[in-house]
């Protein structure tokens, strides 16, 4: 592993945060939100704020940008200096004139980041409108150069597109380019790659370093992925309760963490190295899947298409106690196959058969016997969950359906609170009341109250800080050891996959390129795609959890 080893010692320092406090508007006597937040970054210097949710990283970026919501928080002490300029004294419109063309931000969701209603051109454009006298066709020709600098193609296209005709990665070299177009001097990029795949987070972290190289930019980059960390940090803070803990280069960092919550955090994260395989619960299959296609569109009343094939000759076998893994990028139809399984569309080919009964094609009325057989827990644990219900109430909801008293429901419930490590009492409270990693032990709850043959987790831990991911992960297996349950597991990270799946299926545009036991399709891949997933992995060459390094060997037929 190559890691960064630059120093910075004599570069210019672009930003100074020196005792840095933020606190509550409306609660002054309460615990500070920031606690005395010390930062240096220099010219061309990548600076890597980590720490689980809640811990001030984005507080942190927010202050600098000036953008802390009114009424809710501001800063109670402590200097924010952007070389020279005191931001914590700023005026509004002086606060205005320095975002963009010296300090500017990348968001996480490009998505509601973006103007839905702008052509992403024009957004472009407002920036340049704003801080610039540039005539407009001037002003047209920066726009189309910034945007073929981050590599977007067919520029005069995606210049006249909305936001939602583009993809996931191209929206975020949007924000790049919009960022990056009046050449900042500071870059703060608040976990910009964490819902993408893993190449293309390697295409925007490529990008986010080539530009800094290019233009000198100093960089604040606001991640809680370790693997992310250990390919661009040059130092790192870790942030834990609104203060840091820990500040280091990214080699001692990695190699020698000081703290018990560092090392922690770098012992959560999933290895690449696939687990072994578990024996069956039983030898019997509980879902079988033969040929599954699913087609969308097809042409109007005068006109027949193929329509968009987002499926093609799926098939697998799952056994009780058995974990399958379906990894692949965005558009590869794996959470697509999850849909149909699940009968929330109706596949256009094939057979699935779930418990000994064949249920692709059968009406709602029909399907309805057999829905208690298979669940789901989804990704985001604030939208899986009805609001305005109590969790006692969520999680009988089911059972009662199929016939289960309500006081036979509660009991068990209060029975799976206990499994999934909440209080019984939590029974009672209502989904905002808990934290992100806890909402999902209650989905996870929920879904295992059907006592289902099989469980599908799609992407369900992909919105998760890396230490609950592994709290759980844990879950997850304990629940399937103790009742026997099958889970397909959807995810685009090959980490997840390697710690938890027996089994793998590889897909790309539709179609399964590679699948077998996770041990021989993600430790000795055959198919160039699952190569290019694994070679894409961040920090792929880092032992995290033994605090060392591993062999920089590239994998055949794999390029960088």
């Amino acid at each position: 592993m190559e890691f960064k080893n630059r120093e910075f010692a004599d570069a210019r320092r672009i930003l100074k945060i020196r005792n840095l406090k933020v606190a509550l508007s409306d609660r002054p006597n309460a615990a500070p939100v920031l606690d005395g937040i010390d930062l240096d970054i220099h010219a061309g210097e990548t600076h890597c704020l980590v720490g689980e949710s809640g811990s001030g990283k984005s507080v942190t970026s927010l202050a600098v940008m000036g953008l802390l919501p009114k009424g809710a928080l501001e800063v109670s002490g402590g200097l924010i200096d952007l070389e020279g300029t005191e931001i914590t004294a700023a005026s509004p419109g002086k606060m205005r004139e320095l975002r963009a063309q010296r300090i500017a931000m990348i968001f996480q969701e490009p998505m509601t980041a973006l103007n839905p209603v702008l052509r992403v051109g024009e957004q472009i454009e407002e920036v340049l409108a704003m801080h610039t006298d540039l005539s407009k066709s001037a002003a047209r020709e920066r726009t189309l150069q910034i945007m073929r600098d981050v590599h977007l193609p067919d520029v005069e296209r995606v210049y006249g597109s909305f936001p939602h005709q583009l993809s996931g990665g191209q929206r975020q070299r949007i924000m790049i380019a919009m960022a990056l177009v009046l050449d900042p001097d500071l870059l703060i990029a608040d976990e910009p790659t964490t819902a993408l795949d893993v190449t293309t987070q390697l295409q925007i972290l490529k990008l986010i370093s080539e530009m800094q190289e290019r233009h000198g930019t100093a960089v604040l980059f606001i991640t809680h992925d370790m693997g992310v960390v250990a390919e661009i940090a040059d130092t790192v803070s870790v942030m834990q309760q609104g203060r840091i803990v820990e500040r280091a280069p990214i080699r001692a960092l990695l190699t020698d963490p000081k703290e018990p919550y560092t090392r922690k955090l770098l012992e959560a994260v999933p290895s690449l190295t696939p687990r072994d395989a578990r024996e069956a619960a039983s030898e019997e299959t509980v879902l079988t899947v033969t040929d599954l296609g699913m087609s969308y569109g097809g042409g109007g009343f005068f006109r027949k298409s193929a329509g968009v094939r987002a499926a093609k000759n799926v098939s697998f076998d799952l056994r009780p106690g058995r974990t399958l893994g379906i990894v692949g990028e965005s558009g590869s139809g794996k959470s697509t196959v999850a849909r149909c399984i699940m009968r929330l569309i109706e596949p256009t080919e094939g057979r699935i058969d779930l418990a000994g009964e064949e249920i692709a094609h059968l009406s709602r009325r029909a399907l309805r016997p057999h829905r208690r057989h298979f669940q789901i827990v989804f990704q985001d644990p604030y939208r899986s969950l009805n609001p305005r219900w109590t969790v006692g109430r969520s999680l009988c909801e089911g059972p009662v359906n199929f016939g289960t008293s309500r006081a036979d429901a509660m009991a068990r419930a209060a029975e799976l609170m206990e499994i999934v490590g909440l209080p019984r009492d939590a029974l009672d409270r209502y989904p905002h009341q808990f934290s992100g990693g806890q909402r999902q032990r209650i989905a996870i709850a929920r879904a295992v109250a059907m006592q289902p043959d099989v469980l599908v987790a799609d992407e369900a831990v992909s919105a998760l800080d890396v230490s609950v991911q592994a709290q759980v992960l844990d879950l997850l297996e304990e629940v399937q050891a103790r009742f026997g349950i099958a889970m397909l597991f959807i995810t685009h990270d090959l980490r997840v996959a390697a710690q938890i799946c027996d089994d793998v299926l590889v897909m790309q545009k539709g179609e399964v390129v590679e699948q077998g036991p996770a041990a021989r399709v993600l430790g000795d891949p055959q198919h160039s795609y699952t190569k290019s997933l694994i070679y894409a992995a961040p920090g792929r060459h880092w032992d995290f959890a033994r605090f060392r390094a591993l062999e920089s060997t590239p994998r055949p037929g794999v390029s960088a």
